[in-house]
């Protein structure tokens, strides 16, 4: 989990993310960076920066645009959410600006030939030979509406701000004390005795009387109720439906495949531990007490002392490495190895691959059916809201859903179902379309009265993009009605005994925590009452060992040695005696040092961007035109 999170955090999105978080609190907390600039077209000025109106005209569109389709065309933005997206599209122009400003103060330059190479290492302007097509680059451009010279400025402030960041966060270390901390918390384990006395194996449960049978009914009539069921008619619109019209060849599945190519067959990565010296002689000392057993941190801080720098590149394929030389002698190691220094560009490097993740080639056969699906969804999307406007229209006009033409493309369903989506005979109700549409549906229909009129409504879309829409309408309403009891006679035995059973061993269980409590050992007190203590597998508060109930794992890790607790699973009770705490060997474990190690310096790199673009912004004082952002959202 830790993982998980560490690597989303070092993703781009991550990091865009936290900035618009903390350049909003600086916008709407610290008022006296918020200025209203009378006559003034710009909508902000950061410095000698201006942002202009159509600059954030665009930018807001954009990410209006995603707001929307996040919510769905039936939920349109309100004015509160254009206030909102106008607020954090400004914000991510000011923290671009305040970032370039900072790049000019400090002299960085981006040259051209850096330019070209970065553009020719985006794969979506690669072509089926894995090279830099013009073509490609110039459709995507087009469909993106940017020019060839708007778009390299784009990408000329974004490599000079990548510069300043990467440099900033490069300096963030994790201290050894902090390492150790993390470390021994995330791999602390814990041993215990412990009785499981599972309700199943409950002994001497007397047969329940008739009365007693009563009783339970009476007291739980909520469990025996039939639920409530809703017959409707409803039509469905959705790339499914429309299938029978839209025909994908053979030809049209093998060109999608070659054009998706770079996204199924995916390269090697490799994470790696680099030391950058600027001679051979340090490089090869080095390298030597590396290769000697030093971990990492031992080895940053002797290349500090050597006047040489360390650095961590992670998931990168050959061709992402800063040098040639560097990306080749990375992909020739063998995992956990130190070969010998090489020397490129940037000087002689020792590296170290610490991770490796294999490439994935996914055959056309392999992939077909996604492909077709994928296709078959965006040739349905123009038929979807053309006939979804005449559906429209017709309903608006009161048609009946049974009487809509039949060349729409729809699928016509009726029947009775509950709020679980299952028919009467307790099967699932069957419903065509994606499966975002079921539960959509099911609630519409649940949270609708009965005489409502129908009206098109579009479903959640798919993991794929495909939109869908349904209607309906609620031809009766069956109320929940309690069974009589001999109905569920045989249920309310089942429910009885089950809860006898519990009650049962519910009673042993209690004892034998407080005997253990008064001090007397757990296996003879399991003994007593017909029971068997064992040893409970050693484990992290993480992941619970095979075998480690998880509902044992947090009250597990608050006890002292010998002292006891009980939880409840859903078929036992269990005893649980802390038998010894077992803390980490962090010699025994280089690897799993160095991965926390790892995730501490992306934390930590995080934090210091953050600080360092708040900061940013608070010298900068931006000055925004309050009233022209407000006039931006009233006018869309």
């Amino acid at each position: 989990m830790l993982g998980l999170l560490r690597r989303f955090l070092d993703t781009w999105a991550a990091r865009a993310f936290f900035v618009v978080l903390v350049a909003s609190f600086g916008l709407w907390g610290v008022a006296d960076v918020v200025r209203n600039l009378g006559s003034d077209s710009a909508l902000a000025i950061v410095g000698a920066r201006r942002i202009e109106l159509p600059e954030l005209q665009d930018a807001y569109r954009r990410q209006l645009a995603q707001v929307t389709r996040m919510f769905g065309s039936e939920t349109p933005p309100t004015a509160e959410i254009k206030k909102a997206v106008a607020g954090q599209a400004l914000e991510r122009l000011i923290t671009n600006a305040v970032l370039e400003n900072k790049v000019a103060e400090l002299g960085l330059v981006v040259p051209d030939d850096a330019l070209r190479q970065a553009v020719f290492d985006i794969p979506a302007f690669r072509g089926n030979d894995g090279k830099f097509n013009r073509a490609t680059f110039e459709q995507l451009l087009r469909s993106n509406n940017l020019t060839e010279p708007r778009f390299l400025a784009l990408m000329r402030s974004d490599l000079g701000t990548r510069q300043l960041v990467e440099a900033l966060r490069a300096s963030a270390a994790s201290p050894d004390v902090l390492t150790k901390i993390v470390y021994e918390f995330s791999h602390e384990q814990r041993a215990a005795n412990g009785v499981e006395l599972p309700f199943a194996a409950a002994k001497n449960v007397a047969a329940p009387t008739e009365a007693q049978l009563q009783r339970y009914y009476e007291n739980n009539q909520p469990r025996y109720q039939s639920p409530e069921y809703r017959r409707i008619r409803a039509v469905i619109l959705s790339p499914e439906t429309l299938s029978s019209e839209i025909q994908i060849s053979e030809d049209d599945i093998k060109a999608a495949y070659e054009a998706r190519k770079a996204e199924f067959n995916l390269p090697e990565r490799r994470s790696v531990e680099v030391i950058v010296a600027q001679d051979e002689a340090t490089a090869q000392k080095l390298a030597t007490a590396w290769q000697g057993g030093a971990d990492w941190a031992t080895i940053q801080k002797q290349a500090e002392a050597a006047g040489a720098s360390g650095v961590e590149l992670s998931n990168a394929t050959d061709v992402e490495f800063p040098a040639p030389e560097l990306g080749r002698a990375v992909f020739a190691a063998a995992l956990g190895t130190v070969p010998a220094p090489v020397k490129s560009a940037l000087g002689w490097q020792v590296l170290k691959v610490t991770n490796i993740t294999a490439g994935t080639t996914r055959s056309l056969e392999s992939v077909r059916a996604e492909i077709r699906s994928k296709l078959l969804s965006d040739k349905a999307t123009d038929i979807l809201y053309a006939r979804a406007n005449k559906i429209e229209d017709a309903l608006a006009a009161g048609t009946a859903l049974e009487n809509l033409p039949g060349d729409l493309g729809v699928a016509a369903v009726s029947g009775t179902l509950d709020a679980q989506g299952n028919t009467v005979e307790g099967q699932p109700a069957p419903i065509p379309g994606p499966p975002e549409l079921r539960p959509a549906l099911i609630k519409a229909v649940f949270d609708a009265k009965q005489g409502d009129v129908a009206h098109l409504v579009q479903a959640p879309n798919a993991k794929d993009g495909a939109q869908s829409f349904y209607a309906f309408e609620i031809a009766d309403i069956t109320a929940p009605a309690t069974k009589s009891f001999d109905q569920v006679s045989a249920m309310v035995r089942a429910d009885w005994t089950q809860e006898a059973m519990r009650h049962a061993q519910e009673e042993i269980a209690a004892r034998i925590l407080a005997a253990v409590k008064d001090g007397k050992p757990l296996a003879a007190v399991a003994r007593e009452n017909g029971a068997l203590a064992r040893p409970l597998p050693p484990t992290t508060r993480q992941t619970p060992a095979e075998g480690m109930p998880r509902e044992l794992i947090a009250p597990l890790f608050t006890l002292k040695s010998g002292e006891v607790t009980m939880v409840e699973t859903a078929s036992s009770f269990v005893i649980a005696q802390l038998d010894r705490v077992i803390d980490p060997d962090l010699a025994a474990d280089p690897s799993g040092v160095a991965k926390i190690r790892e995730d501490m310096v992306k934390a930590i790199s995080d934090d210091v961007e953050m600080l360092f673009l708040n900061a940013l912004r608070s010298q900068a004082k931006p000055k925004i035109n309050r009233a022209q952002l407000d006039q931006l959202t009233q006018a869309e």
